[in-house]
């Protein structure tokens, strides 16, 4: 696959809290350049990029980010403001704690709430791998089958921990065939991105992806 091409399946990716108005336009400047998958960027700035923009960007975000324990009715509420704002793909973060205490069903049932919000854009599910045993891993992916969302995700990049091959690999074994996956946070090299899309990932979510490209340093995601 030639280097350009990997970069159509990158969420172009600005998240930090301190991301200035000049920072998402050079991000979206960026996207429009290199044709990338989507911008990844604050719920924020959607309508700001949105009335700008228009049609031109794929806009992608961020609810319930990044530690997932928001209540669902706040999560839905992000959600519904995000899609009037003029976002087309949702990233939602699971709740980890109902993970935790073993609650897979409560998790499943927030899913597929939002998903009937986002009705038929794309919702993507963070399960935040770093801090999951296998076989919470592996009931999250049951939980997102079963719930009829678009990807399975696995982290936020500010967790302690970003994809790894070992967790698509496991991804794979355990979706359902309607569930893509998308790996972020772990995107440090050209060889990773190839290495990524090849094991079968639809979409890569990293700030880096187009500096590797041109050859520079991977910044952090």
């Amino acid at each position: 696959m030639k280097e350009s091409e990997m970069l159509h399946y990158v969420d172009h990716t600005q998240l930090k809290a301190i991301a200035t108005w000049e920072d998402i336009q050079n991000l979206c400047e960026e996207a429009l350049e290199y044709k990338t998958a989507s911008v990844c960027i604050p719920p924020c700035y959607i309508k700001r990029i949105h009335d700008k923009y228009g049609d031109k960007l794929n806009i992608c975000t961020v609810i319930g980010f990044p530690l997932g324990y928001s209540t669902t009715i706040a999560k839905a509420a992000e959600c519904e403001q995000a899609l009037e704002d003029g976002a087309k793909e949702i990233d939602m973060v699971i709740n980890i704690t109902d993970v935790k205490n073993g609650d897979y069903k409560k998790v499943e049932d927030e899913i597929a709430f939002l998903k009937k919000i986002v009705g038929d854009k794309i919702l993507k599910v963070i399960i935040e791998t770093c801090y999951l045993t296998r076989e919470e891993k592996i009931a999250m992916c049951h939980a997102v089958t079963n719930a009829g969302a678009d990807f399975i995700k696995t982290s936020t990049g500010f967790g302690t921990g970003g994809a790894t091959l070992e967790d698509v690999r496991l991804f794979k074994e355990n979706i359902g065939p309607n569930v893509r996956i998308k790996a972020a946070g772990g995107v440090k090299s050209v060889a990773d991105l190839e290495t990524f899309i090849n094991e079968g990932c639809s979409r890569i979510g990293t700030s880096s992806a187009i500096n590797l490209i041109k050859g520079k340093l991977a910044k952090e995601y």
